[in-house]
């Protein structure tokens, strides 16, 4: 990439390819929403949410953190931003549950969740261009926000509200995951992802259109 004035010197740009982190950021995501869903549905026993927690701590919050990290090394603020979120919030949850009695709930908690409901509408806003990773990223939000009721006002109705919603977000999740997994495998869309603008150039663009304005990124720009 050459300066455009005269007396500029020439700058080249050098871009490593990088896997799309979505589909492990979202199987992550899928198993603490659904292991938190089955103790508010009350599939197993309360005492179980440990257990959830355990899965949130160990295995949800590594993984989404892996996917921050190559979400912002791809440069994609969206995935990067999301998936920081996410494993931030669902650390939250799982210290909280651990450190907590079985079964009881928790106004400060709820509060947090409230929050982190209204940060993930930050990086949906941005993922116009793949409109299935914004629906898990709103759904989450949603999940996050029901949840944040449920502590605050201690509703059994809303808790059940929000496993009802995490089973939603789960398979949502499970969706998606797939479909950027076979994309990025196969180099073509093949489930439905609803990409456009931005998005839909991002897999069948030119390379040009994908690069043009790789100058005026974060990391090559003197400022963010």
């Amino acid at each position: 990439m050459s300066g455009d004035g005269d007396g500029e010197l020439p700058v080249r740009v050098v871009l490593r390819p990088v896997g799309t982190p979505l589909p492990l950021g979202f199987l992550a995501l899928a198993v603490a929403t659904t292991a938190f869903a089955a103790v508010q549905l009350g599939w197993v026993p309360v005492d179980q949410s440990r257990i959830a927690a355990l899965a949130a701590l160990l295995f949800t919050v590594p993984l989404q953190l892996v996917a921050c990290v190559f979400g912002f090394l791809a440069r994609d603020p969206v995935a990067g931003t999301g998936m920081g979120v996410l494993a931030g919030t669902w650390a939250t949850v799982g210290v909280s549950t651990l450190t907590a009695p079985p079964g009881t709930s928790s106004p400060g908690l709820g509060v947090v969740l409230l929050v982190a409901a209204a940060c993930l509408l930050v990086p949906a806003a941005g993922a116009r261009g793949k409109l299935v990773a914004a629906a898990v990223m709103v759904v989450s939000a949603v999940r996050f926000a029901v949840t944040g009721v449920a502590e605050t006002t201690g509703s059994g109705a809303w808790l059940a509200t929000a496993g009802w919603v995490g089973i939603a977000l789960a398979l949502l999740a499970l969706y998606a995951a797939v479909g950027f997994e076979i994309e990025d495998v196969r180099r073509r869309t093949v489930l439905p992802l609803a990409r456009t603008g931005a998005g839909a150039v991002a897999v069948g663009g030119a390379p040009q259109e994908e690069v043009s304005a790789v100058a005026h990124e974060a990391g090559v720009r003197k400022q963010l």
